[in-house]
């Protein structure tokens, strides 16, 4: 599924204020002091009614306390990002866990396999690896 730039817009838009919000902190829920969190991303839906914030706590530690605190302060979020952001309508949030930092942990340790490295260095791996005229 492919998201317009519209979409992309807002999204970027979105998690740079998210950002900022968690950075300075001052939320009134206390499961969220003194807690870095990154978001990794803000995807919003075609209707621009919901935006889905993929969101880690520094380390990864206590990911679902963080998730469970975003989520019961959810207003007051929303009500920081309405005077942060010019948008008609702020969306509904949503926060998940970000697991792009395990997809790319898993990704590296497929490459560092030495079998894998081996095809990756061999370059005789596949047809493009041949010569024009010459079977595979």
């Amino acid at each position: 599924m492919t998201r317009s730039q519209r979409q992309l817009r807002v999204g970027e838009l979105l998690r740079r204020a998210l950002s900022e919000i968690l950075s300075e902190g001052g939320l009134r829920e206390p499961a969220l002091d003194g807690v870095s969190i990154t978001v990794g991303e803000v995807r919003v839906s075609g209707d621009l009614s919901i935006a889905t914030a993929y969101v880690l706590p520094l380390g990864g530690r206590g990911a679902e306390e963080v998730l469970d605190a975003l989520r019961r302060s959810k207003g007051e979020i929303r009500h920081r990002l309405g005077r942060m952001v010019d948008l008609r309508h702020v969306p509904d949030l949503r926060f998940m866990r970000d697991d792009s930092f395990d997809r790319m942990d898993a990704t590296r340790r497929i490459l560092s396999d030495p079998r894998v490295r081996r095809d990756i260095e061999d370059g005789s791996a596949g047809p493009e690896a041949s010569s024009p005229g010459e079977e595979p």
